[in-house]
This record gives C-alpha cells, sequence and structure tokens, in this order.
C-alpha cells in the first residue's frame, strides 16, 4: 500500500512571536466585514494574534507602524499586549472581505480590551503619520 499524498505546503508566515503568555487561551475567529466597515474601534490584544485574509482586503494599523492594505491569501500577525490595534477595517466599498484570526490571550483577561479617547490622545505620538 502506498502512502503518496499530493498536499501542499505553502508557508505564509513564520514570525517568532515577542512572547506567548503562560498558561495561554487560544481563540480562532472568523471576521466578516460589510462593503466600506471600518471594523473594531482602536484595540489592543492580551497576546499575540495572527490572520489570514481569505476573501477581499483588509486595512491593518498597529501603534508606530504605517497603515497598510493586507490583501487575500496574504497573513499578518501582531504582538499583543501593549500594542494598539488601530484598524482592521474592510478596505473595499463594494465587497465583503473576510479574515480569520488565531489570538493567544492571558488566562482570565479578555482577548480584545478597546482603547479609549483619552489614551488615544495620550500615546498620539507612537501613531505612524497618516496617509
Amino acid at each position: 500500500m502506498t502512502t503518496a499524498t499530493r498536499s501542499i505546503l505553502t508557508t505564509l508566515l513564520d514570525e517568532v512571536p515577542p512572547s506567548v503568555p503562560e498558561g495561554a487561551e487560544i481563540m480562532t475567529v472568523k471576521v466578516e466585514l460589510p462593503p466600506g466597515d471600518p471594523g473594531t474601534p482602536p484595540h489592543r490584544h492580551s497576546g499575540p494574534v495572527f490572520g489570514y485574509v481569505l476573501e477581499g482586503e483588509i486595512v491593518f494599523e498597529l501603534e508606530g507602524e504605517p497603515e497598510r492594505l493586507i490583501r487575500a491569501g496574504e497573513a499578518f500577525w501582531e504582538p499583543g499586549g501593549d500594542v494598539i490595534h488601530y484598524q482592521a477595517g474592510n478596505g473595499l466599498s463594494g465587497e465583503w472581505s473576510r479574515f480569520v484570526v488565531v489570538m493567544i490571550g492571558v488566562p482570565g483577561a479578555p482577548m480584545l480590551t478597546l482603547v479609549d479617547e483619552a489614551e488615544l490622545e495620550a500615546r498620539r505620538d507612537r501613531r505612524a503619520p497618516r496617509p
């Protein structure tokens, strides 16, 4: 009997996160954004997040990095912790965008915490210039 396979493995992202919380909780989520949807308001994650865009394109911005587009078939990650995730919105005005994320979080802590206006203002100097 032969065990030949036709599977193809393609590395999409190879990163070493700054840390993985001890006893980490892991959540996999599919996010579906209608045309032009800005996504979740500015927030942070308790641990690293890894994602893959299934369809469409995502406007992605982390604190200290310029805004960029991530298109279908591309992967992304963020370190989590104290870093603010400003946006992961639909970059298309006429089509849905969909992506999957795997969030690795601190046990007992929320996977996602919104950032208030006062903190955004206090950290304004950490945001990359906007296009």
